[in-house]
């Protein structure tokens, strides 16, 4: 799997060489992580824990907050253990390793996203036949599906990419292995590679953000032709209003980052994106979901007064 060349390492650059940055970005950037991993956290155990929150909305929201959880992990540590370092260094067999765990998580994600959007059409535009059709078993075969899929697709990029040439610089200008700072390295022929990213990747990417959007078309639409009242036509769509936030948050970048010409982008630009969509998106993700739905709030509030 792994390629012939002299490379055994490569060096994150990460984002800014101001020495005098580092400490204080790595007191951001460790909040920043530990903010993530408490409140996905908290969101997954009482989600585990309150036999209200055991329906097809909750079990997706605990996917997603356990993604959350690993996708972070992914990237932050190593990010924080730089800020520490002089010597930044990542083995090969770790940088592609950190590859392929950040596009498993990411396009897991991608994919659950519309799952959510499905369930929120069918739980408003056919409640009668909610239970029937987002069953327990239906609901874990998508997720699994999805998982497997997300699997799959970063194994491909992380062989590919493995297979390269590195014949020159080992300087990544990132914080974290990631295909594109790789194929700028990479010394030979790397068209299969980059229509693999633009195509696969992009597929990945934009294919359930366009499904997102048809489940939310439809029910907008149905909701206008068949609630006559205001607010019964509010209360559904704030149903979907956490949803909708985090699906702008996590796609918003994505999209930008991996369907804009490599040629088109900075350095600077592409760090700014990659830390949107992985250390920003995961800790606001629980943030909004607990800050506007009731039923995690009145959760949270009794696994706190069980624990007082």
């Amino acid at each position: 799997m792994l390629n012939q060349t002299s490379i055994t390492e490569f060096l994150l650059l990460g984002m800014i060489d101001i020495q005098e940055l580092q400490p204080f970005l790595f007191v951001v950037f460790l909040t920043i992580y530990f903010v993530s991993v408490v409140g996905n956290g908290a969101i997954l155990m009482i989600v585990i824990s309150d036999p209200r929150l055991h329906s097809p909305m909750y079990f997706f929201l605990g996917n997603l907050s356990c993604l959350d959880i690993c996708y972070s992990t992914v990237t932050l540590p190593k990010m924080l253990e730089n800020f520490l370092s002089t010597h930044k260094a990542i083995s090969f067999l770790g940088c592609i390793i950190q590859l392929h765990f950040f596009h498993f998580l990411g396009s897991t994600e991608a994919m659950l996203l519309p799952v959510m959007a499905f369930d929120r059409f069918v739980a408003i535009c056919k409640p009668l036949r909610y239970t029937l059709i987002m069953n327990h078993q239906v609901c874990t075969q998508m997720v699994i599906t999805i998982w497997i899929i997300g699997f799959f697709h970063a194994l491909l990029h992380s062989i590919m990419t493995s297979r390269l040439n590195f014949c020159g610089s080992n300087h990544i200008h990132h914080f974290f292995c990631d295909v594109k700072p790789l194929l700028a390295l990479a010394c030979g022929n790397i068209e299969l590679n980059q229509w693999l990213l633009n195509t696969v990747t992009g597929t990945i990417a934009m294919g359930p953000f366009f499904l997102t959007l048809l489940s939310y078309f439809y029910i907008i639409i149905y909701l206008f032709f068949k609630t006559h009242s205001c607010s019964m036509f509010h209360k559904a769509l704030s149903t979907c209003a956490s949803h909708f936030m985090v699906v702008v948050l996590f796609y918003a970048p994505v999209v930008f980052t991996y369907i804009h010409p490599a040629s088109g982008s900075s350095m600077a630009q592409d760090w700014i994106i990659a830390v949107m969509y992985s250390v920003v998106t995961p800790v606001l993700n629980p943030l909004i979901y607990t800050l506007r739905n009731k039923a995690v709030k009145g959760a949270l509030r009794r696994v706190i007064g069980r624990r007082l």
